[in-house]
């Protein structure tokens, strides 16, 4: 697949996903996943998918793989440190919290201008 349609395969899903589809939402990003497993988009889709189905294990190991493909990515940060806390490992959640506090600060010193909600 081209990297559009990956695009438009996790824009779908995440259509089913709004509509209540679940099952056909996560079905669309475990093929976009297999057919792109680089779609740092698509593993992040499924780890947020995952983790408001209460399917943690599941949301953990997409998160985990998006955080392979882009450590220094602000949301996925985020996201590993609510997965963690959910599974009850406040001290990893804490260092994912801490990772994502230090990423918004970077990215508001390179933008002085931006308000929190604009990243």
């Amino acid at each position: 697949m081209i990297p559009e349609e990956i695009q438009t395969l996790i824009e779908d899903a995440t259509f089913d996903y709004t509509m209540g589809d679940h099952d056909t939402a996560l079905a669309k990003l475990y093929r976009a996943t297999t057919a792109a497993p680089a779609a740092f988009e698509a593993w992040h889709a499924l780890a947020e998918i995952n983790f408001s189905l209460r399917r943690f294990d599941a949301a953990l190991v997409a998160a985990n793989q998006a955080h392979a493909l882009r450590a220094d990515d602000l949301f996925i940060n985020t996201t590993l440190s609510r997965i963690w806390m959910e599974k009850g490992d406040k001290a990893t959640a804490e260092k994912y919290g801490a990772q994502a506090k230090i990423l918004s600060w970077k990215d508001q010193l390179k933008n002085p201008g931006a308000k929190p909600g604009d990243l």
